[in-house]
């Protein structure tokens, strides 16, 4: 399956040990996400369109009520590349 250039760019950040942080308003409706790599930048590029095609793939996932982070299958989608660790 291919993915796009702005999922390939994300999953890479995430391989990389990032994490993506949202926020929620009163109704549990999700407002923001944010990407932050493993130095703790914030990255641009997601959007929640974005967040949704990811966690609808099952490239990202969270447990626990912890901040999403990359799957093995996401892992598996990402294409290597010599500064991914």
């Amino acid at each position: 399956m291919d993915i796009s250039r702005a999922e390939q760019r994300i999953l890479h950040l995430l391989a990389q040990g990032g994490r993506i942080d949202i926020e929620k308003d009163e109704t549990k409706t999700i407002v923001a996400v944010t990407c932050v790599t493993r130095e703790g930048w914030r990255a641009g590029g997601l959007d929640i369109e974005l967040f949704r095609k990811l966690k609808r793939r099952r490239c990202i996932a969270s447990s626990g009520g912890r901040p999403y982070r990359i799957t093995q299958r996401g892992l598996e989608l990402v294409r290597s590349q010599l500064n991914n660790r």
